[in-house]
């Protein structure tokens, strides 16, 4: 069960459960967790991602939210129901949303994903919300993978969530990513999905270890 607070613009809602997931050790940058969600339906994946990043922002973790404008309205709706102050924590910092598809076109050269640019451009996101927080952990939603899985860019996809591993050697966070499960339909690549995670989250929230992170 979550701890109640009475710190401003971060109240919460003490009889949510907690789950492993949410409430799993601060992780540094060899250790780090890498989620996948493999979802059905944008409501529970926005339940489960409004958890993982509540629990985050309630423990004085900052989050940086990178989704369709729809699902980041869905996530903004849940914090707020637990209880989060989502405009101050804007306001603030600690809570920072960004559209998936703009975002990609920062790193997106000639429709190939730039490990040069993606470094600078994530990496300069996560600064920023630290603020010289160094031995704070950040927590990010993201689902520009699932935007070029289904723009049919499979290949992209795969390559963002190694820049994802890639980036974890230098900063500290917690990643969930977020795949609409009517993707997978067309082929059978789940499995190397899976491959680039350290957990897989069910519909509880709940996570499974998965093979180490190649």
């Amino acid at each position: 069960m979550l701890e109640s607070c009475n710190r401003p613009g971060k109240c919460i809602d003490p009889t949510s459960a907690g789950r492993a997931l949410l409430h799993s050790p601060r992780m540094h940058h060899s250790t780090y967790l890498h989620a996948v969600r493999f979802y059905e339906d944008a409501n529970s994946l926005c339940r489960i991602v409004g958890e993982f990043i509540a629990a985050g922002l309630e423990a004085d973790e900052p989050a940086i939210v990178v989704a369709t404008p729809k699902h980041t309205d869905l996530i903004d709706e849940c914090l707020r129901k637990r209880g989060l102050d989502v405009d101050n924590l804007k306001r603030i910092g600690d809570y920072v949303t960004l559209d998936a598809q703009e975002t990609l076109a920062t790193f997106m050269g000639n429709s190939v994903a730039s490990a040069g640019a993606f470094h600078h451009h994530m990496g300069s996101q996560i600064q920023q919300v630290l603020r010289n927080r160094e031995k704070t952990t950040l927590r990010v939603y993201g689902e520009m993978v699932d935007v070029l899985w289904k723009q049919g860019r499979e290949a992209e996809a795969i390559r963002v969530e190694t820049l994802w591993n890639e980036l974890a050697n230098t900063h500290a966070f917690k990643l969930l990513c977020g795949y609409s499960m009517g993707n997978f339909y067309k082929g059978a690549a789940i499995e190397e999905i899976k491959h680039q995670h350290s957990h897989l989250v069910n519909d509880t929230g709940e996570q499974t270890a998965l093979l180490p992170v190649a």
